[in-house]
């Protein structure tokens, strides 16, 4: 009986061991970094800081479904093990394990340590500002809408029922400079894996680079207001030729300059599709 009872724990093990094993295989098998299931429900990234957000994000994934793992493991292996058999009464009662304690307060700090570690490198990465940006536009979250204003010497504004357009130079690095003249938006380009809130009173900025041309739909990612779900805009990545274009085309259309506000005064249909900039500051 005692050897039948010492083979017992190794064999729970080896079970413990070959589920484990199992839902790695299942989790990781036709996993690509380039499908949808390999990135684990981000979108593909459109930037050149895009890789950096995806890997964390996968690695954290990782980290997690490997504690997991283990956590389930040591669990079936404990019911196993440990289960009650015919005639052999009650389990042994242990009042404390100090081992298994300092094991179960050593390793969350560790892992958390690793975690911040990471974080705050990436982190410093990715808000980090350079001298001479390519390009620069400045971003207005306002009640209900976005505008944008270029370095160059114009904007372009939108409002709920039209929403604005962001043109971007494509393989250019770009300074996002945040303001808001109401309440905290949140600016957020899903294909740039990045989002940065808007707040009032403060400038908050970063720069990324976008690397692929397309359009790449954005919004509103702070729940603002009573139109939050249509501060919709979209973003539009071309040639440099194709940006200068446009930027003479806001010209020609009279949207030389910049915005302050963003506010529209709709002097037209109720959706807001003509009207004037309102540059004040006012509330009218």
């Amino acid at each position: 009986m005692g050897s039948t009872r010492s083979q017992r724990p190794s064999r729970a093990r080896r079970v413990a061991l070959a589920a484990g094993a199992a839902l790695v295989l299942a989790g990781t098998a036709g996993c690509s970094a380039d499908t949808e299931w390999g990135r684990l429900g981000y979108p593909e990234p459109a930037t050149e800081q895009g890789p950096l957000l995806l890997s964390f994000w996968q690695n954290a994934w990782i980290a997690a479904f490997a504690v997991g793992v283990l956590t389930w493991g040591l669990i079936f292996w404990a019911i196993i093990a440990y289960r009650k058999r015919a005639n052999s009464g009650a389990p042994v009662q242990t009042r404390y394990n100090a081992p298994l304690e300092i094991l179960y307060t050593v390793a969350p700090a560790v892992m958390i340590a690793a975690l911040f570690v990471v974080t705050a490198r990436d982190q410093a990465e990715l808000t980090k500002l350079t001298p001479d940006p390519s390009n620069t536009v400045g971003v207005v979250g306002f009640k209900w809408n976005w505008g944008f204003n270029y370095e160059e010497g114009a904007y372009d504004v939108g409002t709920p029922a039209r929403p604005a357009d962001l043109w971007l130079p494509v393989n250019e690095r770009t300074r996002f400079e945040l303001t808001s003249p109401d309440v905290i938006h949140s600016f957020w380009v899903p294909q740039f894996l990045f989002k940065m809130d808007v707040v009032p009173g403060r400038l908050n900025q970063f720069e990324l680079t976008p690397n692929k041309e397309g359009v790449f739909a954005g919004k509103c990612a702070e729940l603002c207001g009573t139109d939050h779900s249509r501060m919709l805009f979209n973003v539009r990545v071309v040639s440099r030729a194709e940006y200068d274009a446009h930027i003479a085309e806001l010209k020609a259309r009279g949207q030389g300059g910049s915005l302050e506000t963003g506010r529209v005064i709709t002097t037209g249909d109720a959706g807001g599709n003509t009207g004037r900039i309102d540059d004040s500051g006012s509330s009218q």
